[in-house]
Order: structure tokens, then sequence, then C-alpha cells
């Protein structure tokens, strides 16, 4: 079974906490919260995967708990992604000197967030413990490199078009891309696709990711969706 990834959030708006660890845990994701960098140091830091790190908060800043990290050799190596309220270039340039991974200015999304904790996690990951290049939801798992799907363990094969779509709609789950979005982005440039053509292939799609195939929802007037 795979270990689930650790992440800490560290911000001293609660709210703003609750909203981060329920979206990331949705995800798939094992989180713990702190509403200080004092707190978060009294936490066994080792343990976590990812931090996300708020830059100004009361008492010891996000840049300060920063530092204390990187200068010690058991928490150097921990991937950092900055949460602020301050979008300056000069603030941006500290961040990265720290040695930041991300950095993700105030008010954001949360699909922004999950995208690029995806994204930093996956440029991050060991090696050693990395079989291969793959995106998972639940039972789905599609193998990036070889091109291939397995469901619930199952390989089922696909198609290029049908694999592409798939990788899309999983990869930026929860937005909602229009038929042409779609064309534009899976099927080459000079061939000539109708919108009816989108839509056979996501019947398609939903029939062979089988109990998954509820996932892929029809946002009526606008186009398709993964719903996670």
């Amino acid at each position: 079974m795979e270990q689930k990834h650790k992440i800490l959030v560290v911000d001293d708006e609660q709210d703003l906490l609750e909203i981060l660890k329920f979206n990331l845990e949705t995800e798939g994701y094992e989180v713990a919260t702190a509403t200080s960098a004092e707190e978060a140091l009294h936490l066994n830091l080792g343990d976590f995967n990812l931090l996300l790190l708020d830059v100004m908060m009361g008492g010891m800043s996000g840049f300060a708990m920063a530092r204390k990290l990187k200068d010690n050799p058991s928490t150097a190596a921990i991937p950092i992604i900055f949460l602020t309220a301050r979008d300056t270039e000069n603030d941006t340039l500290t961040g990265f000197s720290l040695g930041a991974d991300d950095y993700i200015s105030k008010p954001f999304s949360i699909r922004e967030v999950l995208v690029r904790v995806r994204a930093v996690l996956r440029r991050t990951a060991d090696p050693s413990t990395q079989q291969s290049n793959t995106l998972r939801y639940q039972g789905i798992e599609m193998n990036l490199d070889k091109k291939t799907v397995s469901i619930e363990g199952e390989d089922i094969p696909f198609t290029k078009t049908e694999f592409e779509l798939l990788h899309l709609l999983l990869d930026e789950r929860g937005r909602v891309f229009s038929r042409q979005e779609l064309i534009d982005r899976v099927w080459p440039k000079d061939v000539l696709v109708l919108d009816r053509t989108v839509d056979v292939n996501i019947t398609r799609l939903r029939k062979k990711i089988g109990p998954y195939a509820k996932c892929i929802v029809t946002r009526l007037g606008f186009g398709y969706y993964f719903d996670a």
C-alpha cells in the first residue's frame, strides 16, 4: 500500500488552516496544522514531506522558521512552500534565497495550492522510492512514462486520445474544460474535431474507468471536469 505524503500547514489564520487541511486530506494527504512557528518547531518536523508556511505571523515569522530548518541538517531537505499576503519582489527573493520550493500569494484558490503541492512533491520525491512517474486518484493509477492505466490494480487498454483526456482531467481535477479546450489540449492541431467527437470519447473513457465513471461530470453549457 502506498504511503501517504505528510504535510504540515503553519498559519495563524485558523479558518484558513481548516480549509487547507480539509482539501489536502480530500486529495489523500496526511495533514497536521500549527498556528505559529513556535508551535510547529515542537513537532517532529523530520516526519513531514512538505511544509506550507505562512510568512507573516505573530511571533516568529515564516522566514525565521525556515532559516532554523535550513540550518539544521535533519530538517534542511524538507520542501517548503511559502504562503503570504505580501506579493513583493523582495519577499519573493528572500523566500527563494532561504531555499523555498515555491511561493504562493494570498488570496489564492485552493486548486492553485493543490496543483503546486503536487508539483513540488513530484519534483522533490526521493528517486529511490519513486518507481515511476505516476498520477493517482484512489484506485486509478496512470503510469505517465509507460502510458498505461490500471483501475483497482487491473491494467486497462487505453487509446492515445483516451489516455491524454484522462491525464488532463485527472491532473487538473476540479477544473471545468470546455469541449474546445479539450480539443485544443488533446487532439493534433491539424485534425478537424467536432464537439460530438469529444462527447463520444468521454463516454468511452467513463466506461473504461468503471467505478469512477461518475467522477467525470458534465457541466451543462460549459463542458467536463473530474470531480474528486
